[in-house]
């Protein structure tokens, strides 16, 4: 399966246009948003669980990445409400549930396949103090949470592409105003140039992985 898989073009989608879509696991469903492959791909997704649902335990063969939207979601490691980004790097395994119902937003095989480096970052908790918030960084990508205010302009040159997912408020840019759970994909060599709307918007943002973007090797 292919969805969105031209890295040279721009993507833009408002995820909460995106009818939802049962997975293989009962009470688990998604949104996707870009994908490389069937049930092993490389691909960005908004994942749902409902209520007391659950997925069989796994081994992140090319790592995953993952947001906290909504809920609480849970596994052996521990219980990740709203704002927790993680990173599962591959080798890494686990049993993923939610008690009391999640949404998180997760980007699968997207890993250098020899990082090891498990992340959890509590991205509320840094944003009280630094609007700039780095949470990864190695030779292949750049992963940071960023406050932008009311008003302001960003400009970004993204010569190896980038992505943008709005976690909060909104801005406009290349013509289409982004909202709460937009996502936005630029191309390599991309230059972004943002206003930000009255209510600020609160971003993730991963840029220079494009490259590297292929189908998993299984």
């Amino acid at each position: 399966m292919n969805l969105n898989a031209d890295f040279s073009e721009r993507v833009m989608i408002h995820c909460d246009e995106i009818e939802w879509k049962a997975s293989p696991m009962p009470g688990v469903d998604r949104r996707m948003l870009d994908r490389i492959g069937d049930e092993v791909a490389r691909a960005t997704t908004i994942v749902r669980f409902a209520p007391d649902s659950k997925f069989s335990s796994h081994t992140h063969t090319g790592g995953e990445e993952f947001i906290v939207l909504e809920g609480v979601f849970q596994d052996e490691h521990g219980d990740f409400p709203v704002g927790t980004y993680v990173r599962n790097p591959p080798t890494s395994s686990h049993t993923p549930r939610s008690d009391e119902g999640c949404t998180i937003f997760v980007k699968l095989w997207q890993f250098d396949l020899y990082d090891r480096n498990q992340v959890t970052i509590d991205m509320n908790k840094q944003a009280e103090s630094s609007d700039n918030v780095a949470l990864f960084n190695d030779a292949r990508e750049h992963v940071s949470f960023h406050t932008w205010h009311a008003g302001d302009e960003v400009e970004m040159e993204l010569p190896r592409g980038g992505e943008f997912f709005v976690l909060e408020g909104g801005f406009e840019e290349g013509g289409d105003k982004l909202r709460k759970h937009s996502w936005l994909r630029l191309p390599e060599g991309a230059k972004f140039q943002a206003k930000i709307g009255a209510e600020g918007a609160k971003v993730w943002i991963k840029t220079g992985h494009l490259p590297f973007a292929k189908a998993p090797r299984v």
